[in-house]
């Protein structure tokens, strides 16, 4: 047995009723804590009464980016439930499949999904659905529920805090999407670890952006701030323009921020960034390998981008820049945070030396027990002696900084020569007309595999494809520039915003 979960929502509802704890920009609406607490309070006694939701039931959860997401899964935390934030962008039968692995009793779902929400609850075989509005005027189930009056003395259950407390589905690159398990104990593992490692206080508002159905939507920056008694801004979606008004304005200054890279390429391509008054604030990066360019775009700018790297299967940061160090870029990723170890094995399984490149593996208390109904995908994720597998290629320096290379199914081997295509994106970003690049190996007649970069250009960017090969073979070995270079409007990406490289690959085969 563990300790016994306790409630930092009601801790602060109890010490600090009227402090702002939600603002949910997209319904123009705001929640202190002490009306948060009341609200999850209600839900919680609503779910258990009227659909008999208790320890262990699933609670699904399908909707775009609302403060309303984050009430259900504090009223999951105190029943002992197992919250399932639901990828909205899937498919019905994506999500069908999903929610049939999960097996949820109940679906929670924005009235925009009522469609898609049919369909799903009716083939996964969800015995209920309850719906909030979307916008004024639409039928809100949910209001009810969340607004119910509650006995003075219903008490919810004791939770342990090993018991798990989200099932989060992982992208299914490599099939149907696993169901990674995190408890209440690697949950506040992971949030501990990034309320020191970045700084949050009771003062923090965090703008968050990414995705709620995601860690990184989660825990970077709204889990920690709430733990902490601060302020979380929910934007329904990431509109460049929007955001970098919201941080750059006085009124209420936002004071942590993460993106992925296109978040900040986005917001950098605005009209008016160059002269935009940004101030300085915590300005966390990471989801995919990021440009040095972009770094130093936004530090020539006064705000320092925090690189940080972390992994569905051990919480939204495993490992950050320290604070002072985060222009000394160069592809690390920092430090491992508390609560989280890591180690560099080489391919033949021995510990990599310095400067050597391995696979990062992770152990700590922030890792997840295992993927939901699937030991032989948790057997095959773990060492022998109990570390993650994380399936990317990193290297670590003489002072303990991880350097991450890459992925290591993108890796591809021209001329005898392992190729990562971070490293030829990373040049092909230091060029002033490309905006975003992405480079995939291809077989090559000659070579085995050759590089192909699509690359999308900067507004106004006018550069020609020799230009580009011209300016990669001055800084790289042979082996490593593309043999073609493909102008694209977009590159493709999922719904965190990484770059998506399956349609690549397949764009390049074909010619």
């Amino acid at each position: 047995m563990g300790e016994r979960v306790v409630s930092w929502i009601e801790h602060h509802a109890a010490r600090t009723p009227d402090r702002i704890a939600l603002v949910d920009l997209h319904r123009s609406s705001e929640l202190t804590y002490g009306q948060l607490a009341r609200r999850v309070r209600a839900l919680a006694h609503s779910l258990q009464e009227r659909h008999g939701v208790g320890a262990g039931n699933r609670v699904a959860v399908l909707s775009r980016n609302d403060t309303r997401v984050l009430e259900v899964l504090y009223a999951c935390a105190l029943l002992g439930a197992i919250a399932v934030p639901l990828n909205w962008r899937l498919t019905a039968a994506e999500l069908t499949a999903v929610s049939g692995d999960a097996e949820p009793v109940l679906l929670v779902h924005e009235s925009f999904a009522e469609e898609v929400a049919t369909q799903v609850s009716g083939g996964a075989g969800i015995p209920t659905r309850l719906a909030w509005a979307s916008d004024d005027g639409d039928a809100d189930g949910y209001e009810e529920l969340a607004t119910a009056s509650v006995p003075a003395d219903w008490l919810p259950p004791q939770v342990d805090d090993e018991a798990v407390w989200t099932i989060i589905y992982t992208s299914g690159t490599t099939g149907l999407p696993k169901g990674v398990q995190a408890t209440h104990r690697g949950w506040l593992a992971s949030l501990l670890g990034i309320v020191v490692a970045h700084r949050v206080t009771a003062e923090s508002r965090c703008l968050t952006v990414l995705p709620l159905f995601h860690v990184a939507g989660l825990n970077l920056f709204a889990n920690p701030v709430l733990y902490v008694g601060g302020t979380v801004v929910v934007a329904r979606a990431f509109e460049p323009a929007r955001g970098l008004e919201l941080l750059t304005g006085t009124a209420a200054p936002v004071t942590h921020f993460c993106g992925v890279p296109a978040n900040y390429q986005f917001m950098q391509q605005v009209p008016g960034f160059a002269e935009s008054p940004l101030r300085p604030f915590v300005a966390v990066v990471g989801g995919s390998p990021v440009p040095q360019a972009l770094v130093d775009t936004w530090g020539r700018r006064g705000v320092a981008l925090t690189t940080v790297y972390g992994i569905t299967e051990a919480g939204a940061c495993v490992t950050a820049m320290p604070p002072g160090r985060e222009l000394d870029h160069n592809g690390t990723v920092g430090l491992p945070l508390l609560y989280a170890r890591c180690r560099i094995r080489t391919p033949d399984d021995r510990p990599a030396a310095p400067g050597e490149t391995g696979e990062l593996q992770l152990t700590g208390s922030l890792v997840t027990p295992g993927y939901w109904r699937n030991p032989t995908a948790t057997a095959e994720a773990f060492t022998v002696d109990g570390w993650l597998h994380t399936g990317d290629a990193a290297i670590v320096t003489d002072d303990g900084h991880l350097v991450l290379v890459d992925r290591w199914k993108d890796m591809f081997i021209s001329g005898g020569e392992n190729v990562y295509p971070a490293e030829v994106e990373n040049v092909l970003h230091a060029h002033p007309a490309v905006s975003q690049a992405a480079v995939v190996g291809t077989p090559h007649p000659r070579w085995g595999e050759a590089g192909v970069a699509f690359v999308v250009t900067t507004r106004g960017g006018d550069v020609s494809a020799e230009v580009l090969i011209a300016w990669c073979r001055e800084r790289l070995a042979t082996y490593k520039v593309p043999v073609r270079v493909v102008p694209v409007d977009e590159l493709p990406r999922n719904a965190t915003g990484k770059v998506v490289k399956g349609p690549l690959r397949h764009m390049a085969a074909e010619g």
